[in-house]
């Protein structure tokens, strides 16, 4: 398969677009990634029974998605799904070592 070459812009508006598309698509990625890895973090103490280090991870992680979803890189609906869900596998977690 050949290499596609891509096409240089030719009005300074254009390749301003450009540059600005590049800085944007790093920093949205860098989101993105955070977002993600602090539900990750959330959900490996939740596997491994760590009541204490999940609550505490929640409370960071519930400032994190909400960071984001207010930067609308993840839509605001999907970042209060994913703090439910975390927050019933806690709460499951928690009804779990009371019975």
């Amino acid at each position: 398969m050949a290499t596609v070459k891509k096409k240089t812009v030719r009005l300074a508006s254009g390749r301003k677009r450009a540059r600005q598309n590049t800085k944007l698509n790093a920093a949205n990625s860098a989101l993105r990634s955070k977002y993600r890895t602090v539900i990750k973090n959330v959900r490996k103490a939740v596997s491994a029974g760590d009541k204490e280090r999940a609550a505490g991870l929640f409370q960071h992680a519930q400032s994190v998605i909400d960071s984001v979803a207010d930067k609308r890189v993840f839509h605001k609906n999907k970042a209060a799904r994913d703090k439910s869900r975390l927050a019933a596998a806690i709460k499951a977690l928690a009804l779990k070592d009371a019975a």
